[in-house]
């Protein structure tokens, strides 16, 4: 399933796409009521709170009540061009983001005549972002402090479906629900500036991450999927494009870390929740950070820019750069 949260009508709603054009909203759909709902999940349904927060579909889908074959009538589906997409999901109660991909810290570092970090390979590290700052596809607008070296960062995400902790390797693919595009955008002066204090990053990085279109579930990629002892490997095609040009290419499979790893690695004394995001980390040549060091360039994204990025079965997230008004 491809779970998709919209604005039609002047309404915010969420719903599933059909087809590469067409959606079907979530009250439309013939649920299958079953006696595994609690009483929250009722009150779910009964007051359709899955539009306001599509993470209350995760606990639906898991329990039978939303399937992939769905009844409704035909009348009902939507034109996709017809509706402006938003993020899929709006407030998870975490997000956080990974270094999987080794290509991209060692091109960086090698770039800077500096060798790799040994350190790397003991554990999958990784950082809070700001969950409170989630956006979707569509014009963003950015703070001009943020705007003198703004970056994209094509990332690849995770959304947690199940409770858990202490989650071994073995495991840990069953605690994912789903996929999403994530550009996790960086202000790169304010973020240098603030990693010298060896803390963060912090406003660098806090200001806007981005999510969509939308939330694939885990079953529609078992063809990209290669079980190992490590987990299992995703071989999902990525690419980001600037005002269509295209300026990286990667693939899912060359994350050093798995997915499996990275989970059962914070799930050490912590426990995951549905609907916590994880991101893969910034693949090989992901961001201009990589390609500048490597190109000797000195490129940033400007006022107007489009930046795309397209990962295989999971759409493409699209935005263009906006400055935000502020009455001084």
């Amino acid at each position: 399933m491809k779970i998709i949260r919209y604005f039609y009508q002047k309404e915010i709603k969420a719903g599933l796409l059909i087809n590469q054009s067409q959606v079907i909203n979530i009250d439309d759909i013939e649920l299958n009521i079953n006696t595994n709902l609690n009483k929250h999940d009722k009150y779910v349904i009964e007051n359709k709170l899955y539009n306001v927060e599509p993470i209350f579909l995760i606990s639906l889908i898991n329990k039978g009540v939303i399937t992939k074959k769905i009844n409704f009538k035909q009348d009902s589906i939507i034109e996709l061009n017809n509706i402006e997409l938003l993020s899929p999901i709006t407030k998870p109660n975490s997000i956080r983001d990974g270094y999987a991909f080794k290509q991209h810290v060692e091109a960086g570092r090698k770039a800077r005549g500096l060798p790799m970090i040994e350190e790397f390979d003991l554990n999958p590290v990784y950082y809070y972002s700001n969950h409170s700052a989630i956006t979707g596809p569509g014009n963003l607008f950015f703070n001009k402090k943020h705007l003198n070296k703004l970056d994209f960062e094509l990332e690849l995400a995770i959304i947690i479906g199940k409770e858990g902790q202490n989650i071994s390797v073995k495991d840990a693919d069953e605690y994912i629900f789903g996929f999403m595009i994530m550009n996790d955008w960086s202000a790169r002066d304010v973020q240098m500036k603030e990693m010298k204090l060896n803390l963060g990053p912090a406003k660098g990085k806090d200001f806007c991450t981005s999510l969509g279109p939308y939330l694939t579930t885990k079953d529609e990629l078992k063809k990209q999927t290669s079980k190992t002892k490590n987990g299992n490997i995703y071989d999902l095609k990525m690419s980001a494009f600037i005002n269509d040009e295209k300026v990286s290419e990667d693939t899912s499979k060359n994350m050093y870390w798995t997915f499996a790893e990275i989970i059962s690695h914070i799930s050490i004394g912590t426990k995951l929740y549905p609907g916590d995001i994880i991101g893969s980390g910034t693949c090989a040549t992901g961001c201009l950070y990589e390609l500048n060091l490597t190109n000797k360039t000195d490129n940033w994204l400007k006022l107007n820019d489009v930046i795309k990025l397209k990962i295989e079965s999971l759409g493409e997230l699209e935005n263009k750069i906006k400055m935000e008004k502020i009455n001084e």
